[in-house]
């Protein structure tokens, strides 16, 4: 970075307004991350808060925490104020406070890593998270020069998750993920028979905040200025029925990364996922979390799992295709369900 200010460490008496200007090595990396690289000490809740009352700009024009930042892009940061403790003491006390954890690898090289993230876990703290996947790897790994996260995963959502290792290995990864080079696909259990014959949704989303802060989606009509094009390739695997119930077991391919996008296009259809606590249908949720009206059977997570990953690799080209299998309580409801739990 090459602040046109004094990049000091904001303090109760130091904080100022700074503008910095992005460069090579923090282009495509997103706004909420910048940040908290740029603000080391300051609360992530605190980082996210001034995001969302839009004292961050970029350009001059307000941003979001996912925006990604390009090669001379400037960043007004607002002044932040830290308590009066050191710096250095706030962060030794919030690295202490982040848990070493290691998760499934399904690959690594000297240039990326790929876990299998469970459900129930964020990819990074913020917005009342304290921490997520990356700290957690970072923490257990304080040899690692660096660690970022190349994509998002909903913390309800389990699977496949691609971490890189080196700047330029990120930087490929996120050129790869916004041309459309990458292939995703997540198996998905809806409520419902989806119809065979329905392979694509192409659906135009608005992402906004709730009153209270909490970040939704909406399906929006294709002319809606605030909507964004958004188009899902869905593949029906199985269906069967529990109790009066008919689901639908999907493969889900997406060929945008909206924000949330295959839970609300999923139930924009009318087919929402089995345990989704946001768009889902909640007294079906409710009954399968406590056991109720399947016998033996109790699911109390959404059933979204992104199961398989394709890439080429950021250095030698090659292209790199992963699978991960379905978490155990998944294959448990299939089976009960008289479904495969072996996914073709």
């Amino acid at each position: 970075m090459k602040p046109k200010t004094p990049a000091a460490t904001p303090t109760a008496s130091t904080a100022q307004v700074r503008h910095a200007v992005v460069d090579e090595g923090s282009a495509g990396q997103r706004l909420d991350n910048f940040l908290l690289r740029e603000l080391k000490g300051v609360p992530k809740t605190h980082v996210y808060r001034i995001i969302r009352a839009g004292e961050v700009r970029v350009n001059k024009g307000r941003a979001s925490a996912d925006t990604r930042l390009n090669l001379g892009d400037e960043v007004r940061i607002p002044p932040v104020r830290l308590p009066e403790r050191s710096s250095e003491a706030a962060l030794a006390s919030a690295a202490a406070a982040v848990p070493a954890r290691e998760f499934p690898v399904l690959f690594e090289d000297d240039h990326l890593l790929v876990v299998n993230k469970p459900a129930g876990v964020a990819v990074h703290g913020g917005s009342g998270v304290s921490y997520g996947v990356i700290e957690q790897l970072r923490r257990a790994r304080p040899q690692a020069k660096f660690l970022e996260l190349v994509h998002r995963l909903d913390k309800e959502t389990s699977g496949l998750l691609l971490v890189a290792k080196k700047r330029s290995a990120l930087t490929a990864l996120q050129d790869q993920f916004r041309q459309r080079e990458t292939g995703k696909t997540y198996a998905a259990l809806v409520i419902g028979a989806w119809p065979r014959n329905k392979k694509v949704v192409d659906v135009a989303l608005h992402k906004y905040l709730t009153a209270d802060g909490e970040r939704r989606v909406r399906a929006v009509a294709d002319d809606a200025d605030e909507g964004r094009r958004s188009i899902s390739l869905v593949h029906v695997v199985q269906q069967g029925t529990l109790g009066a119930h008919t689901l639908s077991l999907l493969d889900v391919t997406i060929k945008t990364g909206r924000t949330h996008q295959i839970r609300v296009h999923l139930a924009h259809e009318g087919h929402p996922i089995v345990g989704d606590e946001k768009y889902g249908d909640f007294g079906f949720n409710k009954t399968l979390a406590a056991g109720r009206g399947v016998a033996g059977v109790r699911f109390e997570r959404m059933f979204l799992h992104a199961r398989r990953l394709a890439f080429d690799h950021p250095a030698t080209g090659q292209r790199i295709e992963l699978l991960a299998p379905l978490p155990p309580e998944c294959e448990t409801l299939l089976s009960r369900l008289s479904l495969p739990a072996t996914l073709t």
